[in-house]
């Protein structure tokens, strides 16, 4: 199957898979990173994926291959239980409006609630006791988990996957002072999330002031993340938890952000930018790796890290000086 070279008994009996330091015997795992050397020299496992280079003497049966993560992932689709399948059909306890269009083999789960005017395309599950507002369109083969809000005149392309308590939709964040008081701003525009998203659980986008906030192609958005209103993120971009995009912000294609960054509003992101974690971005972006509190470039944050780290060595120096000149 992975087209490696054994080195140990080939009559050995695997019978599961797992990391390093849980596998038991029977159970095979993997080994690519110099890292992990500890791990490796102390595991039950039966047997282990190494690389082809690999020179060390250990007792464990190996299994040299050119990738040793790739082929134990395909060993483990081998061992997992079948992909969780959903029954066509519309379950008895779901509130389907009777002006909702509905596809070929979708899945309405139990207590689900399809609006007036919504579109669900083919092939489609809607998890039980998710919401589809009205006139909101679902493409072909998406995935909504339950417990999912899906507002009003949101549109969602094909092969979408939107996990447990995301709510799409919702009005941005928009108010003025008028006489005193916090007067709120119509929320008068969509959300657009395009072919091949996935949404991770309790992540929020919001609606638009007017026209749209827009998701685009292939994106990947990690649980927990909050994107505001007109919020623009290109194609192929990667968002990790916990991160927050202020309103009306540009993210460009294939752009990285770790876990826990800030971004300003009004603000634009270039394409391909990686944003390390917790970094707080206050201003436009060009492009490359940036880093700190407020973001800069990488180079330029590790050295102010690093002057920072010498402070104290330097206050000592100063005192002892000071105390030599009698200051």
């Amino acid at each position: 199957m992975c087209g490696g070279e054994l080195v140990g008994d080939p009559s050995l009996q695997i019978t599961g898979a797992a990391s390093l330091g849980e596998a038991v015997p029977g159970e095979i795992s993997f080994y690519s990173d110099p890292r992990y050397g500890t791990l490796l020299r102390k595991t039950r496992a039966s047997a282990v994926f190494v690389p082809p280079d690999f020179a060390e003497s250990i007792a464990t049966a190996q299994i040299r291959v050119a990738n040793p993560i790739k082929v134990f992932e395909q060993v483990v689709l081998k061992f997992a239980p079948k992909p969780i399948a959903f029954a066509a059909g519309i379950h008895p306890s779901a509130v389907v409006d009777p002006s909702a269009r509905l596809g070929e083999r979708v899945s309405i789960q139990p207590y689900a609630v399809i609006e007036a005017g919504a579109r669900v395309g083919d092939d489609a599950v809607i998890g039980a006791g998710s919401y589809i507002g009205h006139d909101t369109v679902i493409g072909a083969a998406c995935l909504i988990y339950p417990l999912v809000t899906i507002r009003e005149r949101t549109r969602i392309g094909s092969r979408v996957i939107i996990h447990s308590g995301v709510v799409i939709g919702a009005d941005g964040f928009g108010f003025e002072m008028v006489d005193g008081k916090h007067k709120k701003i119509p929320q008068l525009g969509i959300v657009q999330i395009d072919d091949d998203v996935e949404i991770g659980a309790n992540t929020t986008v919001d609606r638009a002031r007017f026209g749209r906030t827009w998701i685009q192609q292939g994106v990947k958005i990690d649980n927990l993340v909050q994107i505001a209103h007109n919020v623009v993120i290109g194609k192929n971009s990667v968002i990790a938890a916990q991160t927050g995009i202020s309103g009306s912000t540009r993210v460009g294609e294939y752009v990285q952000m770790a876990g826990q960054v800030g971004i300003v509003g009004h603000v634009e992101i270039a394409d391909g930018s990686r944003i390390a974690a917790q970094s707080g971005v206050s201003k436009s972006i060009p492009g490359g790796t940036w880093f700190g509190y407020p973001a800069m470039p990488m180079p330029e944050a590790r050295r102010q890290i690093a002057w920072v780290r010498r402070l104290g060595k330097l206050l000592a120096r100063v005192k002892e000086l000071e105390k030599k000149l009698g200051l």
